[in-house]
């Protein structure tokens, strides 16, 4: 089929650049808010205005053809030039009413964003929000997100960033496990005790160590990649966990397992894009997102 420049669909490149780089249709449309079979169906009407094949199955993923990794390059300098597009019109509007999505860990999101967005609602009622609870790092300039959380200072020149406060954390247990531990005072008290790690097990007992701790692989019987999983177990008596102490102290199930110790401070960041934030909605969440977290410490 001929074609020109001007009849592609930009739904249906998108869908393609997705599927690329996501490597299956049910990650993909995860990614873009779509069901399976209508990306599905995207991905067959491209093949079809192009006349080539895309993809191709392996096992239970997709790869792409010759044809398809040729065309991926041109592609993504559109995806590219569609997100610089949005954002600086994004950027022009000076409505407050709108929607807004905010990034931040499933931590956050769970048990410290709830309140902020109450009242968030409560004095802009004409702002919509959306949350991405994740513990993956968001690409802002790719519109994953308007507005992130963060534990670190992003380093991108296209970036805003202020750093809003600190945190604290601390590991916690149940009462019957540090019983069964002999009450520890100490982090040389805890060569006998089990953690329940949240990530990869080897970057945890990394962090262990820099904390002085010498913990083995053994001493890491349960691992997960998820923070609400991770405090439940904690609070089941699973092992020893690390959360913040505005959660830690507040649950009534557990507690600190070395009261007398420092605390572990990290901080806390807003980051959004430079042109974002010359958008009245964006700025008015950004700078109440930032007061919030600000009292919250």
């Amino acid at each position: 089929m001929d074609w020109t420049a001007s009849q592609l669909d930009w739904n249906r490149i998108r869908a393609f650049l997705a599927t690329a780089e996501a490597g299956s249709l049910s990650a993909a449309a995860r990614a873009l808010g779509l069901t399976q079979p209508t990306l599905g169906r995207q991905i067959a009407a491209l093949e079809r205005e192009l006349g080539v094949a895309l993809f191709e199955r392996a096992g239970r993923g997709l790869v792409l053809t010759p044809t398809a990794g040729a065309l991926l390059d041109h592609v993504r300098t559109m995806g590219e030039a569609a997100g610089r597009l949005a954002l600086a019109a994004t950027g022009q509007s000076q409505r407050i009413e709108g929607p807004i999505r905010i990034t931040a860990t499933e931590a956050c999101a769970a048990h410290v964003l709830p309140p902020i967005i109450a009242r968030l609602r409560a004095a802009h009622p004409g702002i919509t929000v959306e949350i991405r609870a994740t513990n993956r790092t968001a690409d802002l300039l790719r519109r994953e997100a308007d507005i992130a959380v963060r534990n670190f200072d992003p380093r991108e020149p296209e970036l805003i960033a202020r750093k809003v406060g600190e945190d604290r954390g601390r590991p916690y247990a149940t009462p019957g496990y540090l019983s069964k531990l002999g009450h520890p005072r100490g982090w040389d008290d805890l060569t006998r005790a089990e953690f329940v790690a949240f990530g990869e097990t080897s970057d945890f007992i990394e962090g262990m160590r820099a904390l002085g701790l010498q913990v083995t692989a053994q001493q890491v019987p349960v691992q997960v990649d998820s923070h609400l999983v991770h405090w439940e177990l904690v609070k089941q008596g699973a092992g020893i966990g690390f959360n913040t102490e505005a959660v830690g102290d507040a649950e009534p199930r557990v507690r600190r397992v070395l009261p007398e110790a420092a605390p572990i401070v990290f901080p806390i960041w807003l980051v959004t894009h430079r042109e974002l934030h010359t958008s009245r909605r964006v700025r008015v969440v950004f700078d109440l997102l930032a007061d919030a977290l600000s009292l919250q410490r």
